[in-house]
C-alpha cells in the first residue's frame, strides 16, 4: 500500500497538481494546529502554527517560507512542511506573504518581518520558545528568510531587535546577478538597487549559525546561489554549514530543486536524511534535544567545493 502511495504521488506531483497533494496523506496526528492567524491587516498575511502535542518545555521555533518565484504558491499548500518539523519537536510556523505583480520586493519582505515578529511576540502562547527563533524557506523563500537573517534594517522596521537563533536554507536563491528575467527585473528594480536584492551582499560577522541545503544537479537555482553565499560568511567569521546533495529524488519526472521541499513529506522522508539535517542544526542551535528522533537514512554527500562564477537564472 505505501509502494503504491508513492507511486500515485510521483504521478500526480510530476503532473500540474502540484506540492499541495502531499497534505492529503499528510497526518492530523501528533500536532496542533493553529491555521490563518493574521499577523497583519490586509489580504495575505497570514499564518498556520503546528505545534507539537505534549510539550514538558517550550520548543525551539521555525518560521518557513515558501518559494514561487516570488509571485505563487501558498501556505496552505505546505501542511506537511508544518508536520515534518513538529514531528520532531519544533513549532512550525508556515507564512503567507503578498506577491507579485500586488507588490514587489519591498511589499514581501516586509510582509515576511512582520511575519517573524509577530511569531516572536505571540509563539510563547502556542508552546514555542521566542529566543529560539529560526528562519527558514525553499527556493525564493529561502532568498527571503536570508535577507532576513542578514540585513537587519527588515526586522528592525517591524520592531524585532533580539538576535535570530538561526537561518535555513533549502535550494535558495542568494546570489543570481545578473538579473535578465523581465519580471525578476520588475521585481528587484530599478537597476541601481539590484544589489540590495541579493543576500550574499549583506553576509557579516554577526550573521546567525546558517545551514545551507542543496542539491548539485539543481538546473532552478544553481547550487553556486549556496556555495557563494557559505564563502562569504566563513569570509566574514560567521558560522555555516553546508550540506551539498549529489541529487535530491522524491519521485520520477520532478526536479531535485522540488523534491528539495517535498522530501519532507511522510512518503519520501525516508529516503534522504534531509529532516535529519534540519533537526540536528537546531537543537545544535538550541541545545533542545528532539522529542522523537528518527534513524537517518543514509545518504551520500559531498564537502562543499567551488564551483565557479557561472549563474543559473533563476526557472523557480
Amino acid at each position: 500500500m505505501r509502494l503504491f502511495t508513492v507511486l500515485l504521488l510521483s504521478a500526480l506531483i510530476a503532473g500540474c497538481s502540484g506540492l499541495s497533494l502531499l497534505n492529503a496523506v499528510t497526518p492530523d496526528r501528533g500536532y496542533e494546529a493553529a491555521a490563518n492567524i493574521a499577523y497583519a491587516s490586509g489580504e495575505g498575511r497570514r499564518l498556520d502554527i503546528y505545534a507539537p502535542k505534549n510539550l514538558d518545555q517550550r520548543a525551539p521555533v521555525v518560521v518557513f517560507f515558501h518559494g514561487g518565484r516570488w509571485s505563487q504558491g501558498s501556505k496552505d499548500e505546505y501542511k506537511f512542511v508544518g508536520e515534518a518539523l513538529s514531528s520532531r519537536g519544533i513549532v512550525a510556523v508556515v507564512a503567507d506573504y503578498r506577491k507579485y505583480p500586488d507588490v514587489r520586493m519591498a511589499g514581501f519582505m516586509d510582509d515576511a518581518a512582520k511575519a517573524v515578529a509577530w511569531v516572536h511576540d505571540n509563539i510563547s502562547s502556542y508552546g514555542g520558545n521566542p529566543q529560539q527563533l529560526f528562519v527558514m524557506g525553499h527556493s525564493s523563500g529561502a532568498h527571503m528568510a536570508a535577507l532576513l537573517a542578514l540585513d537587519d534594517r527588515y526586522l528592525d522596521s517591524a520592531g524585532m531587535r533580539a538576535p535570530l537563533a538561526g537561518f535555513i536554507g533549502l535550494a535558495g536563491a542568494y546570489d543570481f546577478l545578473p538579473i535578465r528575467a523581465a519580471d525578476l527585473q520588475d521585481i528587484f528594480g530599478p537597476a541601481s538597487r539590484y544589489p540590495m536584492s541579493q543576500p550574499v551582499n549583506f553576509a557579516n560577522a554577526e550573521a546567525p549559525p546558517t545551514l545551507l541545503i542543496h542539491s548539485k544537479d539543481d538546473v532552478t537555482t544553481a547550487i553556486n546561489n549556496a556555495n557563494s553565499l557559505a564563502q562569504a560568511l566563513r569570509g566574514k567569521g560567521a558560522p555555516v554549514t553546508t550540506v551539498f546533495y549529489e541529487t535530491i529524488n522524491c519521485s520520477p519526472g520532478v526536479s531535485s530543486h522540488a523534491c528539495t521541499v517535498a522530501v519532507l513529506a511522510r512518503p519520501f522522508r525516508t529516503t534522504i536524511d534531509l529532516l535529519d539535517q534540519i533537526a540536528r542544526f537546531v537543537e545544535t542551535q538550541t541545545g533542545t534535544p528532539e522529542q522523537t528522533p528518527s534513524t537517518p537514512a543514509p545518504m551520500e554527500r559531498s564537502a562543499p567545493r567551488a564551483l565557479g562564477d557561472d549563474n543559473v537564472e533563476l526557472k523557480e
